[in-house]
Order: structure tokens, then C-alpha cells, then sequence
């Protein structure tokens, strides 16, 4: 299973592309195509209705549309969940109030986008050959790549802290002496050792999840798709992901510039330049501004002519 994520700045049309891409795979193999943009139009892409719900175009071709604000309330709620049955000897410091503003954490977005991104690989990985993320603009796609190594980080931090608070509940217990049947049944609920720690098992389950999902982007079978436009804002943004992919370590497969025209070719020619002394060796493949975006509404925006698909056969 191979997994892609197409990004770049907001307009330049990597919906399209990883749609196209998308349905020219499906021709020979198993694809799944997820729009993580909150600003979703895969289904206009190929003038279905999709809210947030799956459809099926062909026999090979599944497309799919997150819905962030639920994704992130479910993540929140599920998140609150945990915490609340893990510290529930602590209610009598109404710890409700600190629950209560946790949705305006910064942050919440961008674990939910992981989340999903890591169950999606998990729960569909096995039924089919491809998955592609249609991701939101550089910025937040960034973010959201880069936490399962940060997030690794405050965990083997966190669980230290944590180990702490155990050492220091078995002196204390060997200090205090014999407890009393009161403080036994209340006892009943802190754990002394970490296989009985709830917070150490979810430290750790937690972990071996984020080092999973970082194992898989790190991969030799997954990749990024940079689209971009022969225009200077277009290069800058592009610029500033090519940079931002190497400090995590995720690999860039392929460059797609995106709405080249006889009008704008020098123009290309300098930004295609500018952007291959940073990432020499990877495959770019021009596609031309497509004369269906004003055909009307029925127009098979998917249907390019350019081959998409053979440049993504990189070595594995």
C-alpha cells in the first residue's frame, strides 16, 4: 500500500491534481482519495455530492471528504473521555472546568487531521493499493505532519514525569506505614506499578501509535506531491514546504506545476528552475491550464491529458 499527500498552496489546484491522479490510478489498480481540506470540492471535482460521506466512481476508485469540525469535536470528546475516566478520583477538583476550554487549545485541528490520517492507513490500508490525501494549504499541512515527532518527544517526556509520581506514591506509602481499610478502598484506584498505571498504558499506546504513522510517512512507500503555479507567491510557499519536508524527514516525490500557458512559459521556466536547485532529481511534470474549467458544470475536471501516474513509480 502506498500512501501520497498532494499539497501547496491554496489555489493552485492540488485537489485537482491528486484527483486526476486518483482516477488515472484506479484505471489498473485500488484507490482511495481523501480530501482533508476544510475547503473540500472533490466532489465538484467529478460533480458528485459527497457530504462527507464515501461515493464510489468505477470499480477501483473510492472518494472520500472529512469533515473537520465534527473531526475535531469527536477528537475532543473522545480525548475528554479518556481523561475523565483516568482521573476520575480527582473530581473533587472539578477538573469539568479545565475540560470545558480544551476545545479552544491550539492544536485540536491538526491531532484530529492526524488522527484520521493514522486510522484511515490503519482501518483501509489493507483494501487498496493507493491512498491519496488532498491535504489543506502548506501551513496547517505542516503542522499536522510534523506532530507525531514532536508529539513522540512530549510523550517520552510526559511518561518520565510520570514515573516520577509513581516512585514518589511508593515512598510515601512505605513512610505512612500500614493503611487503614478507609484508605485502602480509596487506594483501590491509584496504581503503584506501571503496568497498572492507566496514564503509563495510554503514554505508551499512544506512542507506539505516533512511531507507527511516523514510520509509514518516513517510508519508502509513501510520498508528497508538491503543485504549484508558475508565479513568484506560488514559488515562495513552495520554497518555504520544500524546507519545512526536509526537517521532518518526508520524502517529496513528485513536482506538478500546475496552469502553465504559452502567455506564462518564461515565467515557468524560472520558477521550475528555482524550485529544481532545491530538490534536484525529483521528476516535474507541467500541466497545462486545463479549457474545461470553463465548459460548464458537467465538466470531467478529472479527465487531464497528462500522465500523472508513471513519475510516481519511484523505486521502493
Amino acid at each position: 500500500m502506498r500512501v501520497l499527500f498532494y499539497t501547496g498552496k491554496g489555489g493552485v489546484g492540488k485537489s485537482t491534481m491528486a484527483a486526476s491522479a486518483a482516477w488515472q490510478l484506479s484505471r489498473r489498480s485500488r484507490v482511495l482519495i481523501v480530501s482533508l481540506d476544510p475547503a473540500h470540492n472533490l466532489g465538484d471535482i467529478f460533480c458528485v455530492r459527497l457530504d462527507g460521506k464515501e461515493k464510489r466512481m468505477g470499480d477501483n476508485l473510492i472518494l472520500r471528504e472529512v469533515d473537520l469540525q465534527k473531526l475535531s469535536r469527536d477528537y475532543l470528546e473522545r480525548e475528554i473521555g479518556v481523561l475523565t475516566r483516568t482521573y476520575s478520583y480527582l473530581q473533587t477538583l472539578n477538573l469539568d472546568r479545565y475540560f470545558s476550554v480544551l476545545k479552544y487549545s491550539p492544536g485540536i485541528e491538526e491531532y484530529a487531521l492526524l488522527t484520521s490520517i493514522e486510522e484511515t492507513i490503519r482501518q483501509d490500508g489493507a483494501n487498496f493499493d493507493t491512498i491519496i490525501f488532498d491535504t489543506p494549504p502548506t501551513g496547517l499541512t505542516l503542522r499536522f505532519l510534523a506532530l507525531p515527532q514532536i508529539t513522540i518527544t512530549w510523550i517520552d517526556r510526559l511518561a518520565q514525569i510520570r514515573r516520577q509520581i509513581l516512585d514518589k506514591r511508593h515512598t510515601i506509602r512505605k513512610i505512612r506505614g500500614p493503611a487503614t481499610e478507609e484508605e485502602k478502598q480509596r487506594e483501590e484506584k491509584l496504581a503503584y506499578d506501571e503496568k497498572d498505571d492507566a496514564v503509563i498504558q495510554r503514554l505508551m499506546a499512544l506512542k507506539a501509535n505516533y512511531e507507527s504513522l511516523t514510520g509509514i510517512l518516513q517510508g519508502p512507500d509513501c510520498g508528497v506531491v508538491l503543485v504549484f503555479n508558475p508565479d513568484m507567491l506560488s514559488l515562495r510557499e513552495s520554497e518555504r514546504l520544500v524546507e519545512g519536508l526536509r526537517d521532518i524527514s518526508l520524502p517529496l516525490r513528485l513536482l506538478i506545476q500546475n496552469k502553465v500557458t504559452a502567455e506564462n512559459l518564461a515565467v515557468a521556466d524560472q520558477v521550475a528552475a528555482e524550485i529544481r536547485k532545491m530538490v534536484r532529481g525529483v521528476p516535474l511534470i507541467r500541466v497545462a491550464l486545463s479549457a474545461k474549467l470553463a465548459c460548464g458544470l458537467d465538466s470531467k475536471l478529472y479527465e487531464i491529458p497528462e500522465d500523472l501516474v508513471t513519475p510516481l513509480e519511484w523505486r521502493r
